[in-house]
């Protein structure tokens, strides 16, 4: 099993006060989180305040740190921990940059980095950066947008010619050094579990009630059987909400009094049943949260990735990240 941390590079106000984290935050949790073991870092994406967030915080804009660029600044200040986007909104990205971003990032860290890829959470974000296509399907952009991406890091000369991107003799030089590249598609429906069958060499999705999530990870790998790919070949890797406190009542008040529950609320649309989200995440005590492991570990979980951790500072936060690495992380070491 693996675990990794999302940092705050896109939260404040979606999860945390505003404002949270400095800059140099970032590089000291990517230390600490290499120095304790952690499979990988993540950086979440967002582009302008969501239309809650600005009620909420009337009057305060949240800081939020492109993912791309402060993973680097953490790949250079560290040597082994991974480094990923949970989850970069593809649809707001034109491809052919994209693509040279991330080959550059893989290169740069020595073959770290995790492109995990979505239709982002806040459709009013996508129109703020483009009102011409407040009309566009972003499912179908995000179709043309992996496509375009394999071929530009997969072809020597790439050309592209869809609805939405097209692009012409592209030579794209240097390549990832990661071959197959890690693309792992994020969202729970169940379009987004068949895109990660048919492309993703993972699927991080949010959470979802266990017997949901197990049933959803059994279609993926039927799915991916029937691409003519092993059953085993996307790596299963929710996206979960972790919080330990020494009871599970007291990590339960903890986590329903946090910003992380508004953000919830917003996002109602999903479908997801709010009455879940304590048990469907890992909250509670540390044996309560590796029992929980333990059981997503049987249904075929491989990594509890990008873990949020809703807190009010980031000295709350790293004591959490340590906390995990001492009293849940060693009881999976050999699994």
């Amino acid at each position: 099993m693996k675990f990794s941390i999302c940092l705050a590079t896109c939260f404040e106000g979606v999860m945390y006060p505003v404002p949270f984290a400095a800059p140099e935050d970032f590089v000291e949790q990517a230390r600490l989180c290499e120095r304790l073991g952690y499979h990988s870092i993540w950086g979440n994406d967002h582009i302008t305040t969501q239309d809650y967030v600005r009620e909420k915080f009337a009057g305060r804009v949240p800081a939020f740190y492109e993912p791309l660029i402060t993973l680097a600044m953490c790949g250079q200040a560290t040597a082994r921990i991974r480094l990923g986007t949970a989850l970069l909104v593809m649809p707001m990205r034109e491809p052919v940059y994209l693509a040279k971003q991330v080959a550059t990032l893989d290169r740069l860290t020595g073959g770290r980095f995790i492109l995990g890829v979505g239709l982002g959470a806040y459709r009013e974000e996508f129109t703020a950066l483009d009102p011409r296509r407040a009309e566009a399907r972003r499912g179908d952009m995000l179709d043309e947008g992996i496509a375009a991406f394999q071929r530009l890091i997969g072809e020597a000369k790439a050309s592209f010619e869809g609805t939405h991107y097209a692009f012409r003799d592209i030579e794209m030089q240097p390549k990832p050094q990661q071959d197959p590249f890690p693309l792992f598609v994020g969202g729970h429906n169940m379009a987004m579990v068949e895109r990660a069958a048919r492309h993703g060499q993972g699927w991080l999705p949010g959470w979802r009630p266990f017997a949901e999530l197990g049933e959803r990870i059994d279609r993926l790998k039927d799915l991916s059987e029937a691409a003519g790919r092993p059953r085993n070949a996307v790596e299963v890797a929710p996206q979960f909400s972790m919080l330990l406190a020494g009871s599970d009542a007291e990590a339960e008040a903890r986590y329903m009094a946090s910003d992380l529950v508004a953000h919830r609320i917003s996002l109602n649309y999903t479908g997801r049943d709010l009455g879940h989200q304590v048990t469907a995440n890992l909250i509670g005590t540390p044996d309560t949260v590796a029992d929980k492991i333990t059981q997503l570990a049987a249904m075929g979980v491989d990594h509890c990735a990008a873990l949020m951790i809703p807190v009010q500072t980031v000295a709350e936060m790293n004591e959490q990240i340590e906390w995990f690495a001492r009293d849940v992380m060693p009881r999976f070491a050999d699994r």
